[in-house]
């Protein structure tokens, strides 16, 4: 059985240790770390007792639409985001410190106005042609309501503009039957969920779980204000002392610092998702479900599926830029770790909102079929000798709004199985 412990011993676990203590309380804070970054023992000392024909159940009614629990099963329905209508978020503290140095201008000029027209509307012609290639494979696609993100909102904590919902990894999570709402922890994208209600509304109806992770106030404590970010070697300093423009004020999480694995499910502590709401999502899931939390050496930690994207069973890609702290376990667990290649994306085009590892970021159609970009031969080859077929398709302009095709879509169904792959 693999067992995933991050940040357990070592300079990391105990620096992250005193910052978020720091910032909750000693008193409050003592024992509840141990039971957060130890979860995995705890959940797979809870499995003993399962009977052996369990590892492979289906407790799923059978007429259910959402049944998912990898990322590599059969893809039968999937939700597919919209670029329609993005706007740039205002650049508060937390946009600063997820986004590049050279797009601060950027962000500071256009925050709460629509994305550059030209290069959205090429965006969503990109995101309607992904989605007549998906239909044509066989895959049912649904898409979120259009919605008018420029109009401001206030709270009584805070005020702001939307963003999009082009990126429905980013706000929901599906395990087992279960759509799993994520609260976010951008401002910007509070009340995102309001673009897919519809279409949770229809799933609930026609048995689905429904739930929806406690919502942040967003209050100035969330965030610290003084996160002391000016340039690269910032970035990797903070990380690598486990400091985070989040706080453990409250749970946050975006669902896409999640990836699924069968009965055991993947995350990271990042800039949007907080110890707090790793452990909301370990109480939730348990027993069922075993939480680990792996770490990288990553400068900006956000978003687990340009890093570390599993792909089929005991198969992941590993990002050779943000190397994986717990990656013997998997080895010595049998599974193939895979380097993706060298990203051809050219320099002079936008990323406002990612990096150049979008190339990594791919969508499992089943165990040999992948959807991946047009324009990445060198992965495609990659994929070709792992005798995956490749799906190519063009969205680099729909990159720049910062999701590849795993950020893009949700996968709503895919025919499995509830599987352990690690015992």
């Amino acid at each position: 059985m693999l067992r995933v412990r991050c940040l357990r011993g070592g300079s990391r676990g105990a620096e992250a240790a005193h910052y978020i203590g720091s910032r909750v309380g000693a008193g409050v804070f003592t024992g509840w770390v141990q039971r957060t970054l130890q979860s995995t023992q705890a959940a797979t000392a809870s499995q003993n007792t399962c009977a052996a024909d369990d590892k492979a159940t289906s407790p799923v009614p059978k007429d259910c639409p959402v049944c998912s629990y990898n990322e590599w099963d059969p893809l039968e329905e999937v939700i597919v985001g919209r670029a329609e209508n993005a706007c740039v978020p205002p650049f508060s503290v937390e946009v600063k410190a997820n986004t590049y140095e050279k797009y601060w201008g950027f962000y500071q000029k256009f925050g709460g106005q629509s994305f550059p027209k030209d290069h959205l509307k090429k965006a969503i012609a990109e995101i309607e042609e992904m989605c007549n290639i998906l239909k044509g494979e066989g895959v049912i696609v649904k898409r979120p309501d259009p919605i008018d993100w420029s109009v401001k909102y206030k709270t009584p904590d805070f005020e702001s503009t939307g963003m999009y919902a082009a990126m429905p990894r980013d706000i929901l999570l599906v395990v087992g039957n279960e759509i799993i709402e994520a609260p976010m922890a951008w401002r910007a994208r509070f009340f995102e969920y309001r673009a897919y209600r519809r279409l949770i509304k229809d799933y609930f109806n026609s048995g689905a779980k429904w739930t929806t992770a406690p919502k942040p106030t967003m209050a100035d404590e969330l965030y610290d204000q003084n996160y002391p970010i000016h340039s690269v070697e910032d970035r990797h300093k903070l990380a690598a002392q486990g400091k985070f423009v989040t706080t453990e004020f409250e749970p946050c999480f975006d669902a896409a610092d999640f990836i699924r694995a069968g009965r055991d499910i993947f995350v990271q502590r990042s800039q949007v998702t907080n110890y707090m709401g790793i452990e909301w999502m370990r109480r939730h899931l348990a027993p069922d479900y075993r939480v680990h939390i792996i770490s990288f050496k990553d400068p900006n930690p956000m978003h687990i599926d340009a890093t570390f994207n599993i792909i089929g069973p005991g198969l992941v890609l590993s990002n050779p830029d943000r190397p994986c702290h717990q990656i013997e376990l998997f080895k010595k667990a049998g599974w193939t770790v895979i380097q993706p290649p060298v990203p051809l994306i050219p320099d002079d085009h936008p990323l406002w909102m990612s990096s150049k590892w979008l190339s990594m970021n791919v969508l499992m159609l089943d165990e040999k079929r992948v959807m991946v970009d047009a324009n990445e031969t060198s992965t495609q080859k990659m994929f070709e000798k792992l005798g995956i077929s490749t799906i190519k398709v063009n969205i680099r302009h729909a990159n720049s709004l910062g999701g590849g095709f795993h950020c893009w879509t949700c996968d709503i169904r895919r025919r499995g199985t509830l599987q352990s792959y690690f015992d």
